[in-house]
């Protein structure tokens, strides 16, 4: 027997925690407006610049404090945005799960990439080693 529903203010209490990433959601969003504007701008800004200039930009801590919360933002947004698509449109369950954790996993490893280069060029070193 299942138990009665909650309510709150007449609002069914969802039995789930996607309220929270609901929240979460709407919070990275609001984050990546103002950061999509600062992005489009340093882009029309760094447009035929040569490396000297790129990797001076990145030198500034603001830009790069920016910039890894740019990608760390955006890859927090797509994780949930696509575990979305998944649990919607997904309905077995062993391929609902492989696909969360294959989207869980690309997205943290596209932050720490993002993370770790964008360190490397705000240090002054270049992104990969000559070669590579």
């Amino acid at each position: 027997m299942s138990s009665p529903a909650k309510f709150r203010n007449h609002v069914k209490i969802s039995e789930r925690h996607g309220a929270g990433e609901w929240t979460i959601e709407k919070l990275l969003l609001a984050a990546l407006m103002p950061l999509s504007l600062w992005v489009a701008s340093s882009a029309v800004t760094l447009t035929g610049a040569d490396y000297g200039v790129v990797a001076a930009w990145f030198a500034n801590g603001l830009n790069a404090t920016l910039a890894v919360l740019t990608a760390v933002a955006f890859c927090g947004f797509a994780a949930l945005a696509w575990k979305v698509i998944v649990e919607d449109y997904i309905h077995r369950p062993g391929n609902k799960a492989l696909l969360l954790a294959v989207v869980n996993i690309a997205c943290f490893l596209l932050a720490a990439a993002s993370v770790f280069f964008i360190v490397r060029l705000a240090l002054g070193s270049a992104p990969l080693p000559a070669g590579v």
